[in-house]
């Protein structure tokens, strides 16, 4: 069905998760800063900015019904691993199997660039969101990248598939 996102039992009429510009996301990103810095002190607050997030080794992606982006998700590409960044779902539109479309169609975007190890860090009272990654199979590794052990943070991966 072109234009639907089938998610389990229901379908979305309309949908698309589509790459898009993150400007075009900017109101999306500045609430998920908001809400980030609320939980967590700026040293456990990593967040990637719209210049980072337009940089040629980032996926951005967004839920778009009509003109409106109602969720994002992103992606890093490096050496080997790609890093899921900023995947967020507003409080109006949770519960429609947002997040894990764009979650799959993220680690999709990975596999077809040839990279089948994904990695993302999220904070410990981000309980929603690590169920998600729970429940779409990353498990709990140390810290990667440029990241340090931070009783805030947790650190998880998953092995694609092709």
């Amino acid at each position: 069905m072109e234009g639907c996102i089938c998610l389990n039992s229901f379908i979305l009429a309309g949908m698309n998760i589509e790459k898009i510009d993150p400007q075009k996301a900017e109101l999306l990103i500045d609430e998920l800063d908001k809400y980030q810095q609320s939980l967590y002190p700026p040293e456990s607050n990593h967040l990637d900015s719209i210049k980072v997030l337009r940089k040629p080794n980032v996926i951005f992606l967004g839920a778009i019904e009509g003109e409106n982006v109602l969720a994002i998700g992103a992606v890093k590409m490096f050496s080997g691993y790609g890093e899921i960044k900023r995947v967020y779902v507003p409080p109006e539109q949770r519960g429609k199997g947002l997040a894990k479309s764009i979650m799959r169609e993220l680690e999709k975007r990975l596999v077809d660039q040839g990279i089948f190890t994904a990695r993302l860090e999220t904070g410990i009272y981000q309980k929603e969101a690590i169920s998600l990654y729970k429940a779409l199979g990353y498990v709990k590794r140390p810290p990667f990248g440029e990241y340090s052990n931070d009783p805030l943070c947790v650190f998880m991966e998953k092995t694609l598939q092709e």
